[in-house]
């Protein structure tokens, strides 16, 4: 059973994957319990992540679906492999909430992460001024040590971009670059680290223009995983003011692809955007006193 006794984000997407192909090989779960020589129960349970499936059964109902490509045979057996494997983010107080422990266990996993942001800075770009001025302006302000906790913690989920490889392309509405933030100083770091960012191979940093009000209005944020060779996306994540949410049905995914494509198209190219930022890095005030 997947640690804790509850389907993990890794358990889970193993046994969405084997479910599809099982569907597309017009199969039922008695097939592939017979082939595996086990229960129908056994096959529910693995593909709906109660339980993670071995990576001898998951090579098994491989060849039974007619799965060809080796790469997903590696992929999904190494899934299989991971399934309870512990991350760094253990050690950390705010790991004890599954949900944002799963949403790191997608960022640390994925080689291809897109996100669109029309209000905030995108996590994995913020500077840690950005991350405690948000958290001291949450309705309850957090004690010093805590703050100190979840900027060590942002600094450890920025490794996924800055030193694990894994492709990002992020979309930003042009006020969450503008728009004032608590000083001026917070102001001038966090646009000198996305202008270093953007410069980045592996990333792709592009701002929205203010007037494209209705690109904008397509969709609140979201963020989209990818884990193979392929860009298609496998999950995708949203906060709310007190949780975070997870879709994983192909036509959700489709849906937000699409979306995210037209939000790119009528975005400022990557190349515009790091003109746009070093433009407003220029034109911010030398200090608090001569802005006012």
């Amino acid at each position: 059973m997947p640690a804790g006794g509850r389907p993990t984000v890794r358990s889970r997407r193993l046994g969405g994957a084997l479910r599809r192909y099982r569907e597309a090989a017009k199969l039922d779960q008695q097939h592939a319990a017979d082939h595996i020589a086990g229960s129908k129960a056994k096959i529910s349970r693995i593909e709906t992540g109660q339980v993670t499936a071995r990576p001898g059964d998951v090579r098994l109902l491989l060849e039974l679906y007619g799965v060809e490509d080796r790469e997903v045979y590696r992929q999904l057996e190494q899934l299989a492999r991971d399934s309870n494997k512990r991350g760094w983010w253990v050690n950390y107080p705010w790991a004890l909430d599954p949900q944002y422990a799963d949403y790191i266990t997608l960022e640390s996993d994925a080689t291809y992460i897109r996100t669109w942001q029309p209000l905030f800075m995108p996590g994995l770009l913020q500077t840690d001024g950005y991350i405690q001025a948000l958290l001291e302006a949450g309705v309850t302000a957090p004690e010093a040590e805590a703050i100190e906790r979840a900027t060590t913690g942002r600094r450890e989920r920025r490794k996924a971009i800055e030193e694990g490889g894994a492709r990002y392309a992020a979309v930003v509405w042009e006020p969450v670059i503008t728009a004032p933030m608590p000083s001026m100083e917070v102001h001038r770091d966090q646009l000198m680290h996305l202008t270093d960012v953007a410069q980045r191979r592996n990333v792709s940093l592009q701002v929205l223009p203010l007037s494209e009000w209705q690109a904008a209005h397509r969709a609140s944020h979201f963020v989209m995983f990818s884990f193979g060779a392929e860009p298609a996306p496998e999950a995708v994540a949203f906060d709310s003011t007190t949780s975070t949410i997870f879709v994983e049905e192909l036509e959700d995914m489709a849906k937000h692809s699409e979306i995210f494509e037209e939000l790119r198209s009528a975005a400022l190219t990557p190349t515009q955007t790091l003109s746009f930022l070093r433009d407003q890095l220029a034109g911010l005030p030398d200090s608090e006193k001569d802005a006012e």
